[in-house]
């Protein structure tokens, strides 16, 4: 990974490897801990941080603290790696939007034939071949709109309230999925009103919120299956187009059995997905709404938790 361009950095930057011991520190890093970065090389990052991950404990021109920050070398949160995963899910997006339209009007044309089949049929036995034929015409008609309109452009950025458009969507699960899972929400009252392409931001957050809330419904070993929605606002974060002074994380965190271990690296490329009724389309559509606003969807899991964090540039109203 090319480093130079870190030292322009006023804020101190620390890259970690996989066991959070310091692998690379720019200049204003080496003067605010008064070490050279040979030095710092191969210590722990932990003894500098006050207990919140990105917060330094030595002082700085008689600041009591300074934010830092940290980007993790083993989970590709430099740029470079952020680049490339977007270029190549931008081509993969591409190429199914192309096959889309490809299949548009043939799907059509099977479904009207078998529709003009059914008429012709003597017994009601024999219709229910072309009913099956129609009905799954139709899902696969779906599935290719939305394959074919994910690349419309953004809308004008408008001004809203973070925690109204959370609550709208945890109503929509709510009317979705009723009581059987337990929604629970901790918002950080001093989230401020943001500018941004509201309905893009919607969607995103529904996407992975449904997303969860799918997975606890159809994991059938759950006692008490429950959804956690929470923001909090993030200095100084390190997003898809660059460092930003302000940012939102919106949190998703949910009880179900977690995402199995052979589709985390490609969890966000289109059609992949670990759910037996999932179209692998909602997280995919989710990470290209956020981009599109500068930010990024990650995302923890482990059985029993996982943790969707959807990141934006925090650009104030």
């Amino acid at each position: 990974m090319d480093t130079s361009g870190l030292d322009l950095l006023r804020t101190a930057v620390l890259l970690l490897d996989e066991s959070h011991r310091i692998r690379h520190a720019n200049g204003a890093a080496e003067e605010l801990l008064g070490q050279s970065r040979r030095q710092l090389a191969g210590q722990p990052a932990q003894p500098w941080l006050d207990g919140r991950d990105s917060v330094l404990k030595t002082p700085l021109r008689g600041q009591p603290w300074v934010w830092l920050i940290e980007i993790p070398v083993h989970q590709g949160g430099h740029l470079d790696d952020l680049r490339q995963a977007r270029d190549s899910q931008a081509a993969q997006r591409e190429t199914l939007r192309n096959l889309a339209h490809e299949v548009r009007n043939p799907l059509a044309g099977l479904r009207a034939a078998a529709q003009l089949l059914e008429m012709e049929l003597p017994r009601d036995d024999l219709r229910e071949y072309t009913q099956v034929i129609v009905a799954e015409a139709d899902r696969l008609a779906s599935l290719v709109s939305r394959l074919a309109s994910s690349g419309q452009p953004a809308a004008v950025p408008s001004v809203f309230n973070v925690h109204e458009l959370c609550e709208r969507v945890l109503a929509l699960i709510r009317l979705e999925f009723g009581e059987r899972i337990r929604l629970e929400r901790d918002y950080d009252a001093s989230v401020p009103d943001m500018r941004a392409d509201r309905d893009q931001v919607l969607q995103a957050l529904l996407n992975v919120v449904r997303n969860g809330a799918q997975a606890l419904a159809e994991a059938t070993d759950l006692d008490a299956p429950a959804l956690h929605l929470n923001t909090r606002i993030l200095h100084q974060p390190m997003l898809a187009d660059g460092q930003h002074r302000l940012g939102l994380r919106i949190t998703v965190i949910d009880n179900g059995p977690g995402v199995p271990e052979a589709l985390r690296d490609k969890l966000f490329h289109p059609l992949v997905t670990g759910r037996a009724q999932g179209t692998g389309l909602g997280l995919s559509l989710a990470q290209e709404c956020l981009q599109r606003q500068g930010g990024l969807l990650e995302f923890d899991s482990v059985p029993g938790r996982t943790e969707f964090r959807l990141l934006l540039p925090l650009d104030l109203a």
